[in-house]
């Protein structure tokens, strides 16, 4: 007799979801068929007294802000205050090799099928197969099922390269910016296209954190949302700043970045005049912050993400600095958030150095 096959999920024990709110998490039952065997980290935004409720069932932990003022100490500067960009705090207190980051207004989105979608198990497919920066294959991802290497591909690159980051997309509300939304309120996007690509070494593209998964391992230093939110003259751009940051760095180090499925259903429209205001900045800026991010060159003596990082924080302060002064900040920022990182992720057979574990359920 045949044995029954294993229903045990992909990477129960490899990965954690990492959800920054300010809410009750009632948004889980929908996904309760495909989240709840894994480890969630909440980061909970705004007021540390208010109670957050998460549906019965889930293991998780979460923190707050005194929590990471806790963990931190005075590194908890770098961690972001009324932004979601406080998610990347999940990411360093994480000790899993896998992330998938979500937030709470995505829900289950369906294929044309009408069969809900697991998210989470295709962003595990995209990242346990490899990419192709380097040579692009134009019947998209090859080592799908149902596709191959195109006639003409060479054979020396086959092999691809390890996937470092799988970005989602969405269904129902786009990813639009402010000046978008205003000229385009009631747009939705109903189209589902079945496919993923890696995205061209040498070729940026904006990074959206409501639907993203990333091999921590590999890529997980660089995924630092930066200084957003209260006190910042900046908004909305911590995502978009982690994913140039990243590109720059999988590129140096010769990783791939997929993106395209999976889909989630983005259920909510922010406010647009709320999101003009927090992207005005960043609408100018991103004028001399692409061109910057197209022509950092990383030295061949960066061997590790740490070390990239570093690296284009200097340049961040050299070439940015006289865009902004902020960008002075958002430098020390990042330098700060990687001594962090190291001090809570020590060379295996080290010991961590933090303060504490969160509250954990």
């Amino acid at each position: 007799m045949a044995a029954a096959p294993s229903t045990t999920p992909l990477l129960k024990d490899e990965l954690d979801i990492v959800i920054p709110t300010i809410r009750n998490l009632d948004f889980l039952e929908m996904w309760r068929p495909f989240l709840q065997p894994y480890h969630l980290i909440i980061v909970q935004d705004g007021d540390p007294k208010k109670t957050i409720r998460v549906p019965e069932g889930f293991d998780y932990e979460l923190y707050n802000r005194d929590d990471i003022n806790r963990i931190l100490g005075p590194k908890a500067s770098c961690i972001s205050f009324k932004d979601s960009a406080c998610r990347c705090f999940g990411y360093m207190v994480s000790k899993k090799k896998y992330i998938f980051t979500i937030d709470d207004d995505c829900f289950v989105a369906k294929d044309p099928s009408g069969k809900d979608i697991n998210a989470l198990e295709q962003h595990i497919k995209n990242l346990l197969s490899p990419s192709t920066p380097f040579f692009f294959n134009t019947l998209y991802d090859p080592y799908r099922d149902g596709a191959d290497f195109v006639r003409g591909y060479p054979f020396s690159l086959r092999e691809g390269a390890p996937t470092a980051v799988s970005h989602g997309l969405w269904l129902n509300i786009p990813d639009y910016d402010a000046p978008t939304q205003l000229v385009k309120p009631l747009e939705r996007n109903s189209r589902y296209v079945d496919a993923v690509l890696t995205i061209p070494k040498g070729t940026l593209f904006p990074m959206c954190g409501m639907n993203l998964a990333f091999d921590r391992e590999l890529i997980g230093p660089a995924m630092y949302f930066g200084l957003m939110g209260d006190g910042q003259p900046i908004g909305r751009y911590d995502d978009m700043w982690a994913g140039w940051c990243t590109k720059v760095i999988t590129d140096h180090l010769g990783l791939g970045v997929k993106t395209g499925l999976p889909y989630i259903w983005h259920s909510k429209a922010s406010n647009p005049f709320v999101n003009l205001k927090k992207e005005y900045n960043g609408i100018f800026w991103q004028e001399e912050l692409i061109p910057f991010f197209q022509s950092a060159a990383l030295p061949k003596e960066a061997t590790t993400v740490q070390k990239c990082y570093l690296e284009l924080a200097k340049q961040v302060r050299a070439k940015l600095g006289k865009v902004d002064g902020y960008f002075n900040k958002l430098a020390d920022s990042m330098v700060t958030w990687i001594e962090a990182w190291d001090e809570l992720n020590p060379p295996k057979g080290a010991v961590a150095t933090t303060n504490g574990p969160a509250k954990s359920k």
